[in-house]
């Protein structure tokens, strides 16, 4: 195999990857890289076709790029619901993304009624994600889930949720504690600090 025929078959396996990625970012800018890959190889080979259609995917890619960062710092992409610790929908979108859950917070278990309040993170018409929280007196709040779905993960709703919302500031908390046990946290890239097993953020 000539190292031309391994550029094509390397592009069509990218291409075929990107389309397995639940996040949307990362679907698009690996589908671009692919398309770019496939650009080459079939202007080489001299299949015009295929090198045009190429372009225009990865110029349609490279358009929605640009406003999926966009929307990335936009506050008015974002929204923070409070919903009913029963609530039919809340409840539906816990059990539906339960074992994905259960995998970033092993530890999450619902508390008993009238302790939490939930809120949903949403983005547009569609739920980015879930935070639960509890008072733990002396002005803070402790997160006890704090659940973003894969789709959203590459845009960090969390910034907007604890940095930009609002949220805490108006329930009249002045510090944040995140929930113990979670993994993969991402919490230091908002300026959180470490706190034992979780970590903490002061409102100002």
């Amino acid at each position: 195999m000539s190292w031309v025929d391994a550029l094509g078959w390397f592009g069509s396996a990218l291409l075929v990857f990107s389309l397995l990625q639940a996040r949307i970012l990362r679907l698009r800018l690996l589908n671009t890289v692919a398309c770019v890959i496939l650009v080459v190889f079939n202007a080489m080979i001299g299949v015009w076709p295929m090198v045009a259609m190429n372009v225009v995917l990865a110029s349609i890619n490279l358009f929605f790029i640009a406003r999926l960062l966009r929307e990335k710092g936009d506050d008015k992409a974002y929204v923070v619901l409070p919903v009913g610790e029963g609530d039919a929908y809340l409840e539906h979108f816990l059990d539906l993304h339960r074992s994905d859950i259960a995998g970033f917070f092993p530890a999450y278990a619902p508390g008993p009624p009238g302790t939490h309040s939930a809120y949903l993170v949403q983005h547009r018409d569609e739920t980015a994600g879930v935070i639960v929280v509890r008072d733990a007196g002396g002005g803070t709040a402790q997160v006890e889930l704090d659940y973003v779905t894969p789709r959203f993960r590459d845009f960090t709703p969390g910034e907007f949720v604890f940095r930009r919302s609002g949220l805490f500031r108006e329930h009249g908390f002045r510090e944040v504690l995140t929930p113990p046990g979670m993994v993969r946290p991402y919490y230091e890239r908002l300026g959180f600090t470490h706190a034992g097993d979780r970590y903490r953020l002061a409102i100002t």
